[in-house]
C-alpha cells in the first residue's frame, strides 16, 4: 500500500493554505513556487479541495485560497479519503478478480479479512488527527502524533 502522489501533494497543498494567516489567501503560483509543484498540478488539487468543502478562494488580483473552515475541524482521515480514496474498499474485490469474472477466493477470503482490519486501524488513527495537529512544526506535530498513537495502542 502506497500513498499516492495526489494525496501527499493535496495534504501538502492543505497544510500550506492552512499555514499561510494573510487574509486574502495564498495564490496558485505562491503554492506552486513553495511546494516545486507545477501550477496546473496545484490548481487541479486546489479545485479537489474546493470543491470538497476544505478550501475557498477569494477573488481579485490579490485572491488565493483560504481555509473554508477552522484547521481544528478538518479531519486527515476525510481529506485523505477526498484525495486517494480509502486504502481498501468493498469494491477492491471487485476490481481485483484476476482474469476471471469474480474472484475465486469471493466466498471464504482471509486476505480480505487482513486489508479490513488494516483499513479499520488507519480510519481509527486518522479519525484522530485535524489539520490543526500537523500544522505545527515537525518537532512539536510529531509528539503530538506519537501520543495519538499511544492512545490509539491502549
Amino acid at each position: 500500500m502506497k500513498i499516492t502522489a495526489q494525496e501527499e501533494y493535496g495534504l501538502r497543498i492543505l497544510l500550506r493554505i492552512g499555514r499561510h494567516h494573510q487574509r486574502e489567501g495564498i495564490s496558485i503560483p505562491a503554492i506552486s513556487e513553495a511546494e516545486g509543484l507545477s501550477a496546473a498540478y496545484v490548481a487541479k488539487l486546489t479545485r479537489i479541495l474546493r470543491i470538497s468543502g476544505y478550501i475557498n478562494s477569494t477573488p481579485g488580483y490579490k485572491g488565493g485560497y483560504v481555509l473554508a473552515q477552522p484547521a481544528s475541524q478538518i479531519n486527515i482521515n476525510q481529506v485523505m479519503k477526498v484525495l486517494g480514496g480509502a486504502l481498501y474498499s468493498k469494491k477492491f474485490c471487485e476490481d481485483y478478480t484476476g482474469a476471471l469474472k469474480l474472484c475465486t477466493n469471493s466466498i471464504d477470503c482471509s486476505i480480505r479479512s487482513l486489508w479490513q482490519m488494516i483499513q479499520l486501524t488507519v480510519d481509527q488513527l486518522l479519525d484522530k488527527v485535524s489539520l490543526q495537529d500537523l500544522i505545527s512544526p515537525e518537532e512539536e506535530s510529531s509528539l503530538l502524533l506519537e501520543s495519538i498513537l499511544q492512545q490509539q495502542t491502549l
